[in-house]
């Protein structure tokens, strides 16, 4: 019987992942990775800002589920056979250990993504994946028993089983659709908010955690989101803002990424128990400079931004604060109004919603439903998680369980 030929389209984290787990499960397969550019494993290099955040500290399948705006039910019964647990385990018997930091996001403990890139490309070596960059597809055709791929070099090479772990790229799209697949409209997710108000973005560097924010686009109900927030030199970004961004990624697309975004820098506290700080630091000191002393937590110089917002000049003292003022202050801590004007990019992750429906696909196998032999992992998915490493565990669990299926006889 002639070994298995497979052919993995795609040399990112689900692709090297997926290539691997079919090459450790059967030892004969013949396997080849093919990558467009020179240099695979381009995203792995580069996210966590340099650092590579691998997975997330979240261990219950149920939990997980909860940080993907798009795939979260799908990924409920892939992620109780392959989770973040299993990832960390995976890595640890490849001799990279991963630590956990405070808010749950984990790296390897070297700091550093090459030792991710090293780890994959390695073993995948290891195993006898044959390994092509430089190697552009431009299409695929399923024939009776069999699939062509072929090249921009004019070669066709020729396999019994497929993976498309193409990431967002315009080919994997497109080969997925020609095979019969229908593609949900990939468009921006994880992005920060552009604020076209120059006085804020001179505070950019300044970040206060947590914030309470509020998204409002259009006539829909609002998103929230609690968290740390960062002001940038074009507006706002942040943990609670790139949640806020994953969540309404189709929203705001639809919107032209034109909205408003209440803040509430103080979230633990009622309006009322912000009035009465408020009230306590007039009574006693009424003969203080408002933009002095403040006696609220918040830095120096986004108070002085806030109460300028509201009409408040450096020379205003305490006393003279009219009732009317002391309202408008209270409202503006409490849900001040932004308005957003254009999305920014965040550059420690490129992520889209949309890709491939997934109700075309078995999730226990990650195989096609519509196509036989052919398999999909990662981002060419409409999959796509919040920032914290849940991109990469949804890479991780898809391409492990697409490897698995692919290299059964």
């Amino acid at each position: 019987m002639l070994p298995l030929k497979i052919v993995v389209i795609g040399g990112g984290a689900a692709g090297f992942f997926g290539a691997i787990a079919c090459a450790e499960s059967n030892l004969q397969a013949q396997i080849t990775l093919l990558e467009a550019s020179r240099q695979p494993l381009a995203k792995v290099r580069i996210s966590g800002g340099g650092r590579c955040n691998v997975t997330h500290a979240c261990f219950e399948p149920q939990t997980l589920v909860q940080n993907y705006p798009r795939g979260g039910k799908a990924l409920r019964g892939a992620f109780s056979r392959f989770q973040a647990q299993d990832t960390v385990a995976w890595f640890n018997a490849h001799r990279v250990q991963l630590k956990t930091e405070a808010d749950g996001r984990m790296f390897p403990i070297t700091d550093s993504s090459e030792t991710i890139v090293n780890c994959l490309m390695n073993t995948a070596t290891a195993e006898g994946v044959e390994i092509w960059t430089g190697v552009v597809v431009v299409g695929v055709k399923r024939l009776s028993n069999e699939f062509e791929v072929s090249l921009k070099s004019g070669e066709i090479i020729r396999c019994d089983r497929l993976l498309l772990a193409t990431g967002s790229s315009h080919i994997g799209y497109k080969i997925a659709k020609e095979l019969g697949h229908h593609i949900e409209s990939p468009v921006p997710s994880l992005f920060t908010f552009n604020i076209p108000e120059a006085k804020l973005r001179a505070l950019a560097g300044i970040s206060v955690n947590p914030v309470r924010l509020r998204l409002c686009v259009g006539e829909q109900p609002p998103l929230e989101q609690t968290g740390p927030l960062l002001i940038t030199h074009w507006g706002l970004s942040g943990p609670a803002v790139l949640k806020l961004s994953a969540w309404g990624a189709r929203l705001l697309h639809e919107h032209h990424y034109q909205a408003s975004l209440l803040v509430n820098w103080f979230p633990e506290l009622t309006q009322e128990e912000v009035r009465q700080k408020i009230l306590a630091v007039k009574n006693e000191w009424g003969k203080k400079a408002i933009a002095l002393h403040r006696g609220v937590d918040l830095p120096h110089r986004l108070w002085q931004y806030i109460i300028n917002r509201v009409g408040i000049t450096t020379d205003d003292r305490w006393a003279e604060l009219l009732n009317k003022t002391l309202n408008l202050l209270v409202q503006e801590l409490t849900q001040g109004k932004y308005l957003i004007e254009g999305k920014g990019v965040f550059k420690e992750e490129f992520v889209t919603c949309g890709g491939v429906n997934l109700q075309e696909i078995n999730f226990k196998t990650m195989e096609s439903k519509l196509v036989p032999g052919l398999y999909f992992a990662g981002e060419i998915l409409d999959i796509d998680g919040v920032t914290g490493g849940f991109n990469f565990q949804s890479a991780w669990t898809t391409a492990y369980l697409a490897g698995n299926a692919m290299s059964a006889e």
